[in-house]
């Protein structure tokens, strides 16, 4: 059996992100109900619900663990504790990994993630207020199952797969004089987690750039996939004068068009799918909108902070 709490929903900054000042952002800000606040994205997933293995480590961490009971301290007689046993990382783009510096303080766990991100995180030393002697650092090798341990290496009852995802580099690695902005192999990485009593697996992957032939025969009559919500259309930030640049340049497919997501999960028979990763200019985040009742007229669901699911 797997236990999944979602501790985040939102893509990078949240929703309302802190300085956004439009209508949906007001709205939300005065407490309308239709809009709910979302933190940063991030999963929880246990096979016991007494140890727990974070999927990424947003910036609201901290705020995420005191809004969620399950991940309080409660070993009784210990002044410090958490049943926080390991995080696994998809990529190193910061709202994905700077969670990790709330997690200082001397307390071991495991920490999971491809060799690229290792790399990443072993290069900036402000990581090292993880000590790797207290938190282990273990690379994952791409389509190879791995048992899940905590850092003295007590299985945790639950199984970790990752696999590649198109995507791109993080933001703040980009080169643009590289091919693909220096994008490399491991970049990015979708997860595929399961028990060891052979639950059917849950999909996490909250990035992502296009559906291809190998991720769609890996995702077909799956029980459960976290994806990608991040924009409803390609050049939404565009369209609403927030930015420059379009999905797929940020590394993500689109909800919505011929080539988005909805499209491309319409052929998978995916049992149960979620919309997670949602940027703040999203109407999926608008619960009355038009573009929401789409989504769930095809069978998707839209994440939100504290969504518990049993597997």
């Amino acid at each position: 059996m797997l236990h999944i709490l979602v501790l985040g929903s939102a893509a990078g900054g949240g929703f309302p992100q802190w300085n956004c000042n439009d209508e949906v952002s007001r709205r939300s800000r005065a407490g309308d109900k239709r809009l709910l606040p979302r933190t940063q994205s991030s999963l929880a997933v246990s096979a016991d619900r007494k140890r727990w293995v974070l999927l990424n480590a947003s910036p609201d961490l901290r705020q995420q663990i005191s809004d969620s009971p399950p991940l309080h301290p409660r070993r009784e007689g210990a002044r410090r504790s958490t049943p926080i046993a390991g995080v696994v990382l998809t990529n190193a783009d910061v709202d994905h990994v700077a969670g990790l510096l709330s997690l200082r303080e001397n307390q071991a766990f495991a920490l999971y993630a491809h060799r690229r991100v290792l790399e990443v995180l072993a290069e900036n030393t402000i990581f090292n207020v993880l000590n790797p002697a207290i938190v282990a650092r273990r690379c994952l090798q791409l389509d190879e199952k791995l048992p899940l341990c905590d850092a003295a290496g007590q299985l945790l009852d639950l199984n970790v797969l990752a696999f590649r995802v198109p995507g791109k580099t993080p933001l703040w690695r980009e080169d643009e004089a590289a091919p693909s902005l220096g994008t490399r192999l491991g970049d990015t990485i979708g997860l595929e987690i399961g028990g060891s009593d052979e639950t059917r697996p849950l999909f996490y992957i909250p990035g992502c750039a296009a559906m291809t032939e190998e991720l769609a025969g890996r995702l077909q009559g799956a029980a459960l996939v976290f994806f990608d919500g991040t924009l409803w259309r390609d050049d939404e930030m565009i369209v609403q004068g927030v930015g420059t640049k379009t999905g797929l340049r940020m590394g993500h497919m689109s909800c919505s068009g011929i080539d988005g997501s909805m499209a491309a999960f319409e052929r998978l028979d995916v049992k149960r799918k979620i919309f997670i990763h949602i940027n703040n200019t999203n109407p999926l985040l608008i619960e009355d909108s038009a573009e929401r009742r789409e989504a769930e007229s095809l069978g998707w669901e839209i994440a939100y902070d504290g969504m518990e699911i049993v597997l």
